[in-house]
C-alpha cells in the first residue's frame, strides 16, 4: 500500500467517526520541546548553525538527514548531556523526557518485570501500599493506582514485549539469558511501556526483524504522546509519523506530513528556490551592466548609483547544493551460468547435530531475486550461511555449479572488520600483484575516493563499513549475492544507492531485511523461514503484515482466554488465517488491480510534472505547454477517481480482515 493511500485511508476512518472532536492545530498546542538559535561545533566542524525547531505537544515527528549531520548529538543536547555553545533548548516544567539507554540492560530480573520497572510511579506506590499502615494513604495510593492504569500495567507490557518479538514463556525468563541484540529490544520495550511525554527515538529498528518493525510501525502510529524518531526506513516514517524535521547545513526545518510528502515539498522547494536564483541573476547582471555601463557619465551618474544601491539590497539567494551519494558498485558475473544454481532436496541445517531448519526442497535461479521473511530466530541466518557454504546440510542433497561464485554480506562482519586496514589495504589483499593505480581505482569504484581510501577501519563511520563490506561481498562478480540485513548502518540516500545497484546487478539476490521497501523494490519472490521450515509465500509484503498482526492480535486475545493450548491455538490461528485469505481473495486482487493502476497514474504525473516543470517550455513551445497541463489535468482527475475507489475497497478489504 503506498503512503499516499495509506494517508487517504486513515483520513476516511477518521470521517466516518461522528463523534470524534475537532482535531486541534499545531498553534492550540503548548510546545514539548522548543529550540532557539541552535549553535554547536565538534572537533571544529559545524553541525548547528542558528537552528530553531518548536515541536508541539501530541506531535509524532521524524528527524532526518544524511549520516553525520548531527541527529544523534542534536539527541543529547535535547537530554542535556552537551551544553549547547548559544541558543536555547526548552522542555515544560514537569515533563517528562525518555529513551532508550546506550547500553543493553543485563542482570537476573525477568523480562515482564524490568518492563514493569520502567513505570517508576506505579513501582513507588505499589511498594508503598504494601508497606503503609495508614488507611487514608492507602486509598489515596489505590485511587492513583486506578487512574495511571496500573493494574493494567503487567497485560500492557505483556503485549509490547510480544509485539517485539517475545512470547510468554521469554517474558518469564531473566534478563541475563538473552544476547545484547535481544536486550536491546527489552529497552525499548520499556521504555514505550513508561510512555514519557516527549520520547526520543534513534534508529529503534536497527536491533528487530521485519515482525517487529510491522508491530512498532503501528504502535507509534498510535502513541499517544510526543515522540521524536531518528530512522532512516522510509516505510516507517512514512506509516508513523505526521511531521518531519529535516536537518540540513546546520538548520532544522519542518515539513508537515510523512516522508513521501517531505521528498515532494522539498524537491519543489528547491525548484523554485533554483528557479527565483536564475531569475536574480538575471537581474543582479542587468542592473550591473547599466552600472558598468553609465556610472561615468554625468548624466546617468544618479540612476546608476540607484542601481548600486539596489543590488547591495537585493539579499543573493543561494545555489541549491544537494548531497551526492556514490553509487554502489555491484559487478556483473564474469561467466553466467545456467539455472538452477541451487537445487537443496530435503535438506536440513543447524549446528551441534541439532536441526534448525528440516526438509527444505527448493531452487535458486540465475535471476532470481528473493526475500527470506520469519521473526528473528526462525532461520533466516541459517539458511544464509548454508547458500553462501558457511554451513553444511546435515541431511539432503545440495546441487550447484562448482564454479559458481557466492558473495555474502551479514550484519555481525562489521564488527570482525580489521580496525587497523584501510579501504586500499582491504582491496589489495584481493588484488595480489597489481599496481598500487589499479588497486586505488577498485578502492575508488567502492566508494572510497582519495579523502577516504587511507582511513583505518576503526575511523570510518557504520555507514562507510557497511558500504566497504557490500563491495567487498560483490569483489569476485559472484553469481548469488545474499545480503543479511545491509540497510542498517545506511542513510536513507545510500539505502536508494543500494537498490539502484542491486536492480541492475545481473546475478541472482537473496535478502534478509526488516526494512519492507528494499523487499518490495529489489525482490519479486518471498520465502518464509517458519517453524523449522522453508516454504514460497504466496503474497505480497502487504499480506504479510496483514497476517502477522492479525497473527498478534489472535495471540493476545488467547492469551487472555483461560482453558487454551498454544499448540491448538497456532494450529486455529493458521487455519483462521488461511481461511481469511480465501475469503478475501477477490477483494484483495481488486485492491492489487487499483494499487497498480494508480502506480501508474502517479509515474504518468511525475513524468509530466518534469516537463512542466522547465522554465523555457512555456516561452519555447507554449502549445505543447498547454496540452501537457490538459493532460495533466485528466491525470489528476483520474488518479482522484482511482484513489476514491481504492479507499472504498481498501475499508472493505480491513473490515472483512477484521470481522475474521
Amino acid at each position: 500500500m503506498s503512503n499516499r493511500r495509506a494517508d487517504l485511508l486513515c483520513r476516511l476512518r477518521a470521517d466516518r467517526d461522528d463523534d470524534a472532536p475537532t482535531p486541534e492545530t499545531p498553534e492550540d498546542r503548548r510546545a514539548m520541546l522548543q529550540i532557539s538559535d541552535l549553535v554547536y561545533r565538534l572537533a571544529g566542524r559545524t553541525l548547528f548553525d542558528g537552528a530553531s525547531l518548536i515541536l508541539p505537544e501530541g506531535s509524532r515527528a521524524g528527524l532526518v538527514g544524511p549520516n553525520g549531520t548531527g541527529k544523534t548529538t542534536l539527541f543529547r543536547l535535547i537530554r542535556g548531556e552537551i551544553p549547547p555553545e548559544s541558543g536555547d533548548i526548552s522542555l515544560p516544567a514537569g515533563m517528562r523526557l525518555g529513551s532508550v539507554a546506550q547500553e543493553a540492560p543485563e542482570g537476573p530480573q525477568s523480562l515482564l518485570s524490568f518492563v514493569l520497572s520502567a513505570d517508576t510511579e506505579r513501582t513507588r506506590l505499589m511498594a508503598e501500599a504494601e508497606e503503609t499502615k495508614d488507611g487514608a494513604r492507602i486509598g489515596e495510593i489505590h485511587a492513583r493506582l486506578a487512574d495511571i492504569d496500573a493494574y493494567g500495567a503487567e497485560a500492557r507490557a505483556a503485549r509490547i514485549l510480544s509485539g517485539l518479538g517475545f512470547d510468554s514463556a521469554a517474558q518469564a525468563r531473566s534478563l541475563s539469558e538473552f544476547s545484547g541484540g535481544w536486550r536491546m529490544r527489552v529497552a525499548l520495550a520499556a521504555i514505550l511501556f513508561s510512555e514519557p511525554d516527549l520520547l526520543l527515538l534513534d534508529e529503534p529498528t536497527n536491533y528487530l526483524d521485519l515482525e517487529g518493525v510491522m508491530w512498532l510501525e503501528s504502535y507509534l502510529a498510535r502513541y499517544p504522546r510526543t515522540f521524536l524518531v531518528i530512522s532512516h526506513d522510509r516505510d516507517l516514517l512514512n506509516r508513523s509519523v505526521d511531521l518531519i524535521v529535516h536537518l540540513d547545513q546546520g538548520r532544522l526545518t519542518t515539513y508537515a506530513g510523512n516522508y513521501d510528502q517531505f521528498e515532494r515539498q522539498r524537491r519543489e522547494k528547491l525548484l523554485l528556490q533554483e528557479k527565483h536564483r536564475k531569475k536574480q541573476e538575471a537581474q543582479r547582471a542587468h542592473l550591473q551592466s547599466f552600472v558598468d555601463r553609465f556610472r561615468a557619465k554625468a548624466t546617468k551618474a544618479r540612476q546608476a548609483q540607484a542601481r548600486v544601491k539596489m543590488l547591495q539590497k537585493m539579499e543573493p539567494i543561494p545555489a541549491v547544493v544537494e548531497g551526492t551519494v556514490k553509487p554502489f558498485h555491484l559487478p556483473a558475473p564474469e561467466k553466467p551460468l545456467a539455472s538452477p544454481l541451487v537445487a537443496m532436496d530435503g535438506v536440513a541445517v543447524g549446528y551441534g547435530g541439532r536441526p534448525i531448519l528440516s526438509r527444505v526442497s527448493l531452487r535458486i535461479d540465475a535471476d532470481d531475486r528473493i526475500g527470506l521473511l520469519g521473526a528473528n530466530g526462525n532461520g533466516k541466518s541459517t539458511l544464509a550461511k548454508l547458500l553462501s557454504g558457511r554451513l553444511e546440510a546435515m541431511e539432503g542433497q545440495i546441487r550447484r555449479p562448482e564454479r559458481m561464485r557466492v558473495g555474502f554480506f551479514a550484519q555481525h562482519q562489521l564488527d570482525e572488520l580489521d580496525p587497523s586496514l584501510t579501504p586500499v589495504e582491504q582491496v589489495r589483499r584481493l588484488m595480489p600483484g597489481e599496481d598500487e593505480a589499479k588497486v586505488r581505482a577498485r578502492t575508488n569504484q567502492l566508494g572510497f575516493g582519495a579523502e577516504k581510501a587511507d582511513v583505518p577501519a576503526s575511523k570510518l563511520s557504520g555507514g562507510e563499513k557497511a558500504r566497504l563490506l557490500i563491495g567487498l561481498a560483490a569483489f569476485g562478480r559472484p553469481h548469488l549475492l545474499i545480503l543479511d540485513e545491509p540497510t542498517n548502518h545506511l542513510d536513507v540516500d545510500s539505502r536508494e544507492a543500494l537498490i539502484e545497484a542491486l536492480n541492475e546487478y545481473e546475478g541472482a539476490v537473496i535478502v534478509i531485511s526488516h526494512e519492507r521497501h528494499i523487499l518490495e523494490a529489489v525482490t519479486d519472490r518471498l520465502w518464509l523461514v517458519a517453524e523449522g521450515r522453508v516454504n514460497p509465500f504466496d503474497g505480497d509484503i502487504d499480506d504479510y503484515r496483514r497476517l502477522i498482526l492479525a497473527s498478534q492480535r489472535t495471540e493476545r486475545t488467547s492469551e487472555e482466554q483461560p482453558g487454551t493450548t498454544g499448540a491448538s491455538n497456532k494450529a486455529e490461528q493458521r487455519r483462521a488465517a488461511a481461511a481469511r485469505r480465501e475469503e478475501t481473495a477477490p477483494l484483495r486482487k481488486r485492491v492489487t488491480k487499483l494499487e497498480k493502476e494508480i502506480a501508474e497514474i502517479e509515474r504518468k504525473l511525475k513524468t509530466l510534472d518534469e516537463a512542466m516543470a522547465d522554465p523555457d517550455l512555456y516561452a519555447r513551445d507554449p502549445d505543447r505547454a498547454a496540452r501537457l497541463a490538459q493532460e495533466h489535468g485528466r491525470a489528476s482527475k483520474l488518479l482522484g477517481e482511482r484513489e476514491e475507489e481504492w479507499l472504498a475497497a481498501s475499508a472493505e478489504l480491513e473490515e472483512a480482515m477484521a470481522a475474521g
